[in-house]
């Protein structure tokens, strides 16, 4: 029995080392073994995808997640969010390390992507020409130097109708709050017709709407969202940003009682609302 077992061992060993030394030669095979190399290509492609990309972002406004791709312990975005829970902003690269305590070397490589809005940049270079300026023997002569080298103001103002959030909050005293209670406002209306409409914002300080009429300007022909009043029903009438439920009432009353609403000056007769923003109400109405 032991010889025989021994025999079967010595057999097979033969016949798996012959198996191993035979020739691929079907197609199937040699089908696969040409696909190799493409699928090695997108595995590597693939493997590529997943590298993180850093794009320039506001620091003040930076997120958990990103935050944490970027080498910050939960600690350093903690603070970050307890100093913006004060109504406190970070500035500069050197205000993001004093309020997280990030270190050095992950300062260096997190401050490159950092993108302040135009006025904390413009507000940087004033202070540090003011410095530099208050170290000059003739401060008076520097200053009339300057003035003279600086170019015509151009102020290039965007289009309100085609704003993105993180146009809007660029703006000193527009938040991330206030920027989506605009886009929310320009949705219901189709758009903006008047930058006058910014003043309807009560919620907003006198220097956040200053800030949006300098910053932003209405385009021509805006894509306004008009209301039939003559046809619309009372939800429609009372869902219009510019009516209430009580103004739509009036409307279908006025209409059932009277006819055809055929212009402003008959609303007019309704609300004095129509007499205060008869321009701007007048663009969104048909009759």
């Amino acid at each position: 029995m032991c010889v025989l077992i021994v025999l079967i061992q010595v057999v097979w060993f033969f016949i798996s080392r012959r198996d191993a030394a035979i020739p691929i030669t079907s197609e199937e095979e040699k089908e696969w073994i040409a696909l190799q190399p493409k699928l090695d290509a997108l595995k590597a492609k693939a493997d590529s995808a997943g590298v993180y990309k850093i794009y320039p972002f506001n620091p003040n406004y930076i997120t958990d997640y990103k935050g944490y791709s970027l080498g910050m312990t939960i600690a350093q975005i903690d603070k970050l969010k307890a100093f913006r829970k004060e109504n406190k902003w970070v500035n500069s690269a050197a205000d993001f390390q004093t309020v997280t305590g990030v270190s050095d070397s992950l300062l260096a490589v997190m401050s490159p992507y950092f993108k302040f809005p135009d006025w904390v940049t413009k507000k940087q270079a004033d202070k540090g020409q003011k410095q530099f300026a208050d170290s000059y023997p003739d401060k008076e002569a520097y200053y009339k130097n300057q003035d003279a080298k600086k170019p015509a103001a151009v102020i290039k103002q965007l289009d309100i109708n085609d704003a993105l959030e993180e146009d809007l909050i660029s703006v000193r005293g527009i938040g991330p709050t206030f920027a989506k209670k605009l886009l929310r406002r320009r949705a219901d209306l189709g758009a903006f017709v008047s930058m006058e409409q910014m003043d309807e914002f009560k919620d907003f300080s006198p220097d956040a709407v200053a800030g949006l009429k300098a910053a932003f300007r209405v385009g021509q022909n805006p894509p306004v969202s008009t209301i039939n009043v003559n046809t619309a029903s009372l939800q429609q009438l009372s869902h219009f940003p510019y009516f209430n439920r009580e103004i739509a009432k009036a409307i279908i009353t006025q209409r059932s009682m009277k006819g055809k609403i055929d212009n402003i000056d008959e609303l007019s007769k309704i609300n004095d609302i129509f007499v205060l923003k008869s321009k701007i109400i007048s663009l969104y109405l048909e009759y």
